[in-house]
This record gives structure tokens, C-alpha cells and sequence, in this order.
């Protein structure tokens, strides 16, 4: 019984030493190393979400651009510029009203900007062109404002 009181009291008294816990040094390493990976790190995921935002647009002009093609299957013609994108939601009803309209799109979605898509008849690189202004809304641009257009 007398060992067992004796290893009790010596297990209480370590010495301050043994202790654990973490140290200020520990602590400012961890730091350290945290703010080396997210400087590494967080421009890569601010750059995944312009390439995301310009791959959306695409496939949302690639979209219209099928509706459009639809529509002039069906009405032998796209339509003119002031019936613009709405024609593929509701029939227009100023010249020339076309025939065989059907409803070719739910809604017509904005560009992942928030902006409306661009819609030129006739086009500059093609009969008809669809596009976006990229980020900045304006036309032309690099990188993430450079416009995505249906002749890409």
C-alpha cells in the first residue's frame, strides 16, 4: 500500500518542465506557416472563379445560340435586332412576325456578372452574335473583362 501512496505523490509532483502546452515560439510558427499557405493559395481560388464565371458564359451563349438557330429553323429567319433575345420567350408581334413561333427558352438568363447577354443582327463575325462584356460590362478587354462571345 505504502508504494502505491508513493508513486501517487510522485506523479503529482513533475517538475514545471514536463508540462504540456504550447509554447508563444509554437505558436508563431503555426502562425507563420498558416499565412504562407494562404498567400499561396487564395489567388489560385480567386482565379478558379473567373475561369467559372467565364466557362458559364460560354455555355449560356452556346444556349442561346442553339434557341436562335431553333427559332430560324422554324421561322426561316432570326430575329431582327429590336426583337432582340425576348423573341425566344414571346412572340413577337412587330414585322416580321413570324410564322411558326414556338417558346424557345423558360427565362433568358443574365451573364454571370449579372448583366444581360448582348444580342447583334446582323452580327459583326457571324450572321447573328451573342455576348457578354466579360467583367468590367464594357466592350473589349483581356483576361476576365474580355468579352465572350457565340464566334468564339
Amino acid at each position: 500500500m505504502n508504494t502505491q501512496i508513493s508513486q501517487i505523490s510522485l506523479s503529482r509532483s513533475r517538475p514545471r518542465s514536463q508540462h504540456t502546452g504550447f509554447t508563444l515560439i509554437e505558436l508563431m510558427v503555426v502562425l507563420v506557416i498558416i499565412g504562407v499557405l494562404a498567400a499561396l493559395i487564395v489567388p489560385n481560388v480567386l482565379e478558379r472563379a473567373d475561369d467559372a464565371r467565364a466557362t458559364a458564359a460560354r455555355t449560356d451563349v452556346n444556349n442561346l445560340m442553339q434557341a436562335l438557330k431553333l427559332y430560324r429553323l422554324d421561322n426561316q429567319r432570326y430575329p431582327t435586332a429590336t426583337q432582340g433575345l425576348q423573341a425566344l420567350l414571346n412572340k413577337p408581334t412587330d414585322a416580321p412576325v413570324p410564322p411558326n413561333w414556338k417558346r424557345y427558352l423558360d427565362k433568358l438568363p443574365n451573364d454571370p456578372w449579372g448583366r444581360p447577354y448582348q444580342y447583334i443582327h446582323p452580327g459583326l463575325h457571324a450572321e447573328v452574335d451573342v455576348l457578354s462584356f466579360g467583367a468590367d460590362g464594357q466592350p473589349g478587354g483581356e483576361g476576365k473583362n474580355a468579352d465572350i462571345g457565340s464566334w468564339e
